[in-house]
């Protein structure tokens, strides 16, 4: 079987993992080399297949073979506008995490090359997640993800880690088991009247199925990704294993894995059930704006900076949910390109806060004050990543905030006004953080806080760019989206509301 580039680029991390487990114990720093280089690879192939893409809406370096042939199921990838962006965003986060969590592994029960091989696991599996054009592949590679997730938070987290690593994968595994439920009916649905069973999507959406049917199989599929989001009221476990997890292991929960939820929305709920998310968009966009409005008003209250920011990131995952299910093309646009900014701005957060927590030995905002004095280097940095996560005007994240409330208001004007309540509370949330911990008298035990390293700096420096970039000049991004976007719209029946052109008393 001739290798793709997509199977490649799967494989390489993959392979990574392995490699990095035979390195001895004793060669701690070896193994950290041979995981941070195979990340590089990646991303340097994954690069190339970026800049290869053709921006025609459909899938492109398509790959299909058949797997197992009583299924239906087929070995089949591609990627679209919308997972392009996504593969891109997980091999450019996985060397940084790397490089970020140099020593963050040193504390957990297992040993460092476990944590490095982990990471490229999940990185692996979550390109083939993106990657999948089969909706049985699909749901085996998004079960597989929560292994090396569930490892990374059990294994190097804080003292409540085994609670958290468990209660995220009891959350993850009750929405898989109603995904999976979804994807029998499927193959039920799909082998009907004597036909041949087939988990292709190419296949799929040319199945016909009643109003009833294409309901159920619907609800199946968005309570399994409204849980990976999260979304109100699914997004308990969060809060907990951002909180306990290392700072790099969260940014991999947020900045990636839980974008397979919204990923999920878009290619299998627009995708295979158009009316049914039609006919759910009214409860759906209701959700999404309570996690909007919730997810920032009790950041503002919490004491802990990890758990602060995981309540930010309901509230923007709110924001993204609100522009897929607007059915505008515009809502969706911002919506993807909002996934991508997310993981780079929270990324950001995440690791900055990390170097703050890893120097004072505590997440209370309490214990903090007047850092800004002592650390200047990374006081600023904490600033620009909070002014990015608020969506700054100028920074990445502010175009796509745009975007998604300009595409709501057109459809659904009352929802677009209420969620702008929630670009002023992010305001609140970040410069209320960034007051508490860095600003003021310099409290005890802070005067011998060291400032960041070079090795700090040389981590958070592409995310920098990247945010200042693409605020600048999103045009790249959104070509490679807008196509797969005006594809999924025609494919669910929708159109863009015609503009309104005030007519004046001349012209009656």
């Amino acid at each position: 079987m001739k290798i793709g580039w997509l199977t490649l680029t799967l494989l390489l991390p993959l392979v990574g993992a392995l490699v990095t487990m035979v390195v001895p114990k004793a060669k701690a720093l070896l193994s950290k080399q041979v995981a941070l280089a195979f990340s590089l690879v990646t991303l340097a192939l994954t690069i190339v297949i970026a800049v290869g893409y053709h921006q025609n809406g459909a899938a492109d370096y398509e790959e299909n073979h058949t797997w197992i042939k009583a299924f239906g199921a087929h070995y089949a990838l591609g990627l679209d506008g919308v997972g392009i962006v996504l593969v891109v965003l997980t091999a450019l986060l996985t060397p940084i995490v790397l490089i970020a969590s140099w020593n963050d592994a040193k504390t957990g029960r297992w040993s460092e090359k476990s944590f490095f091989a982990w990471i490229l696991g999940l990185e692996a599996l979550s390109i083939g997640v993106f990657s999948a054009t089969d909706v049985f592949l699909f749901y085996v590679l998004f079960e597989a993800t929560l292994i090396p997730m569930y490892f990374l938070i059990g294994g190097f987290g804080g003292a409540q880690r085994s609670y958290a690593a468990v209660k995220f994968l009891l959350y993850s595994l009750l929405g898989g088991l109603l995904m999976l439920a979804s994807v029998v009916g499927l193959y039920v649905v799909s082998a009907k009247n004597g036909g041949d069973p087939s988990y292709l999507l190419s296949d799929l959406v040319k199945v016909d199925m009643s109003q009833n049917t294409e309901r159920w199989l619907f609800l199946g599929f968005f309570f399994a990704f409204a849980v990976k989001a999260p979304m109100v009221p699914f997004h308990t476990w969060l809060p907990d294993a951002a909180a306990e997890a290392t700072p790099g292991t969260s940014v991999l929960l947020v900045g990636i894995l839980d974008k397979i939820g919204t990923f999920g929305m878009i290619r299998f709920c627009l995708g295979l059930f158009p009316e049914a998310s039609k006919w759910a968009t009214p409860v759906v966009l209701v959700l999404a704006l309570i996690s909007v409005l919730y997810g920032a008003l009790v950041a503002i209250g919490q004491t802990d900076i990890k758990r602060l920011i995981a309540y930010t990131s309901i509230s923007h995952f709110g924001f993204i949910v609100m522009g897929i299910f607007a059915l505008t093309s515009q809502g969706l646009t911002g919506s993807t390109l909002y996934m991508f900014n997310h993981g780079l701005s929270t990324a950001a957060l995440f690791l900055v806060a990390g170097y703050l927590i890893s120097r004072r030995g505590s997440a209370r905002i309490a214990d903090y004050g007047g850092v800004e004095k002592v650390a200047p280097v990374l006081a600023g940095t904490f600033l620009f990543a909070g002014l990015s996560s608020l969506a700054l005007p100028g920074l990445s994240p502010f175009i796509s905030e745009f975007m998604v409330l300009a595409g709501t208001f057109s459809k659904h004007k009352v929802i677009a006004v209420i969620a702008v309540l929630g670009i002023v509370l992010a305001a609140l949330y970040i410069l209320i953080m960034y007051q508490r911990l860095m600003t003021g008298p310099v409290r005890d035990g802070i005067e011998k806080l060291k400032d960041l390293n070079f090795r700090e700096v040389f981590a958070i420096t592409p995310l920098v760019v990247l945010i200042i970039g693409f605020g600048i000049y999103p045009k790249p991004i959104v070509d490679i989206i807008k196509p797969a976007v005006e594809s999924t719209m025609q494919r669910v029946g929708v159109t863009d509301p015609a503009p309104q052109v005030p007519v004046t008393e001349g012209q009656k």
